[in-house]
């Protein structure tokens, strides 16, 4: 096996091998998870002190982070990595061997740096499905997930937010008490998030009271309203600066969704992945030592790992059917879905071409396509829900709620998409896009005959307000990418300030490699001005345009967010049209996807969850989303290369923006945006 080096560098060895210890913590068979299923009576905290309480030092690894990723690596080292992962059938490529070897190699002064036992960091998985698309699309899979459960769901978010998105959710438990006690059954329901309370301050794990969590701020449901359902709520966070920033959920331990979203109503773009297979295991032992007091009553599923049932998808059962189902809903420009059935649980789905509707559902759209009979697909909604039993249902319901009705334009109706629960009426000017480039909120990939390469890439959570927390799994991936990549990186990232990451982006572009970062104008400006938290948005791009050399600024590619029925970035103070989506691919085949910003915040301190993945054909669906579908990013969005300020075709800069000098007093913003982030109301 090569190793990989910059050809334009003399060859260095990196300063980072796998020790010994850490070799055998990655080959043992035991982990928190496994220890559990032991051992009920632990909790996971215990059981984590037990097998790998010896090995704890500070938390704070004292590897230098500016290291990460230099230098070349022997192919012996190389597959002493490869070792240290449960693959499977998977064979992992070079790149990601490398990725994984300098995320894996933090944890040696601290295991629990990780967020997870060691044995599991390296794994496999398959991955049916990614939602670019605003928090409801996201929320409404969630649902289905919910409902669809037979034993057990774990949802992790940071901040929860009593409105509509959260109504999905609690829509979902009580059909799902209602179908358990259906069949006789119990179910038991673990959700953790940060809502920031003072009783924190001694107790980090807050366990929440019923009367507290079926308030008006949460509005979970009460006990009576889901007696099938055992539900038991956590408020986690690590004062100060250590906010529990992980968002996902994980559904009998089969099915796992990693997510860019809060639950809460706002006008962002998100993202989510669903995974399945062995990395469902990693997962789950994640949430364990997340959860850290003794889970009551005990999880079911711990004893039933993920990895016995194999490497293939669980989401479809027939792997052959569903991608023709998929790839025919999704052909929009030749046809048009309709449903075989309106109950609530309709997992029958037909499709109907424009010819077989035309004349019976409606009249013609102006742009050629038939209009379709609503009451046949009804939308799935938080007052009228409508679950599907198989993951095409769910496609197709989507897709269909983005047809133009009646007198509207595709744009028209992607506005409509787009503003949701709170921009209703605000109105896009995009011009019609080409049917190929047409909104696809659900990106469905193909169900794989084998597993591919995955790893959680994560971080701890770090009070202190200092930044003595920055080696860790998931920088340390971060950076590797960006120091290995050959050709070009994507990244697209709420805010983009940390300060390791900003020289690591002038490294690749000086070396030739093609960086487009894809960053949202005046995101949470308020809260990036207050000291030592990095800076706002516009700030990091005049800044890294103006360290670059004149060759190397030819490939920083940097962009404003723009949604997909719009022509020009708005300003994220508006709420208009923000992004929240959280990616990283490097060389259009490995790919970093999670919780994780790209701010001192995230680097520094936040609990983070993120998944590392080696696969080509996923990679390019999330480059095929983001720069082709679902956003006009590539097309209105670049900023002037030579200062890093976009401007209009008049010259004018983007209305509202903070300007790249935010002026002496930003101080007093940033103490603003710091109450908002408390408040659920600012960026996170």
């Amino acid at each position: 096996m090569p190793a990989i080096q910059d050809p334009k560098v003399p060859p260095a060895r990196s300063p980072y091998e796998i020790s010994e210890r850490l070799y055998e913590l990655c080959q043992s068979s035991e982990s928190v998870s496994s220890l559990l299923a032991q051992d009920p009576s632990l909790s996971p905290g215990e059981a984590w002190k037990k097998l790998f309480g010896h090995h704890i030092t500070d938390n704070c690894s004292k590897k230098d982070i500016h290291q990460i990723g230099k230098g070349s690596l022997d192919p012996e080292e190389l597959d002493r990595a490869k070792s240290c992962g449960r693959w499977g059938s998977a064979e992992p490529g070079d790149l990601f061997l490398r990725i994984y070897h300098d995320a894996l190699c933090t944890l040696d002064d601290d295991p629990a740096c990780g967020m997870v036992s060691p044995s599991l960091m390296g794994s496999c998985g398959t991955m049916p499905l990614t939602i670019f698309s605003v928090i409801p699309d996201i929320v409404r899979h969630m649902s289905n997930l919910i409902v669809r459960a037979e034993k057990e769901v774990y949802l992790a978010t940071n901040f929860w937010q009593n409105g509509v998105a959260s109504k999905y959710i609690t829509n979902a438990l009580k059909e799902l008490s209602r179908r358990a006690g259906e069949r006789g059954a119990a179910v038991v329901v673990k959700i953790i998030y940060d809502r920031g309370s003072p009783r924190q301050l001694l107790e980090p794990h807050y366990a929440v009271p019923e009367s507290e969590y079926t308030g008006a701020a949460v509005g979970l449901p009460a006990s009576h309203e889901i007696p099938h359902v055992d539900l038991q709520v956590t408020n986690y966070h690590r004062p100060l600066l250590g906010t529990f920033h992980s968002k996902y959920m994980i559904v009998d331990r089969r099915i796992a969704v990693v997510q860019s979203n809060n639950i809460q109503d706002n006008d962002n773009l998100e993202m989510m992945v669903q995974v399945e297979g062995p990395i469902v295991d990693s997962l789950y032992d994640m949430a364990l030592l997340s959860w850290h007091k003794k889970l009551e009553p005990p999880l079911p599923m711990i004893n039933s790992p993920a990895a016995v049932c194999g490497e293939q998808s669980t989401t479809a059962e027939d792997p052959g059917k569903i991608p023709e189902e998929i790839d025919e809903a999704l052909k929009s420009s030749a046809q048009i879905q309709i449903g075989g059935g309106t109950d609530h649980v309709n997992g029958s789905t037909r499709l109907a071409t424009k010819e077989n509707v035309t004349g019976s559902n409606g009249n013609q759209n102006q742009d050629g396509y038939s209009n379709y009979d609503a009451s046949s697909l009804p939308e799935h909604t938080a007052d009228d829900p409508h679950y599907d039993a198989t993951l095409a249902g769910e496609i197709q319901r989507v897709q269909a709620s983005l047809r133009p009705r009646p007198g509207e334009t595709r744009t028209q109706a992607v506005s409509r998409h787009l503003n949701h629960t709170v921009n209703a009426g605000f109105a896009g000017d995009a011009p019609e896009c080409a049917p190929e480039d047409e909104m696809t909120p659900y990106v469905a990939h193909p169900p794989a005959r084998n597993p591919v390469p995955m790893a959680l890439v994560c971080r701890a959570p770090h009070g202190p307000p200092t930044h003595g927390s920055v080696v860790n799994p998931q920088n340390a991936a971060w950076l590797a990418a960006l120091r290995n990549a050959r050709r070009r990186v994507l990244i697209q990232t709420p805010t983009l300030n940390a300060a390791p990451l900003v020289p690591a982006i002038a490294e690749a572009c000086e070396r030739g490699v093609d960086v487009y970062c894809y960053v949202c104008l005046g995101y949470n400006d308020a809260g990036e001005m207050l000291p030592l938290q990095g800076g706002h948005n516009e700030a990091t791009a005049s800044r890294l345009h103006a360290m670059l050399s004149a060759a190397a600024r030819r490939h920083l590619h940097w962009f404003w967010y723009v949604a997909k029925d719009q022509t020009r970035p708005l300003v994220a103070s508006a709420k208009r049209r923000g992004c929240h989506v959280k990616l990283l691919v490097a060389d259009g085949r490995v790919g970093v996807a999670g919780n994780g910003n790209q701010d001192t915040q995230s680097w520094a301190h936040s609990q983070e969850a993120n998944v590392l993945v080696d696969s080509a054909a996923v990679c390019g669906a999330w480059e095929d989303g983001i720069l082709k579908r679902n956003q006009n990013t590539r097309r209105y969005g670049a900023v002037g290369p030579a200062d890093g300020v976009w401007r209009d075709a008049r010259g004018r800069e983007a209305e509202g923006a903070t300007g790249v000098d935010a002026g002496r007093m930003a101080w007093v913003r940033g103490v603003v945006g710091a109450v908002k982030r408390v408040q659920g109301t600012g960026g996170f």
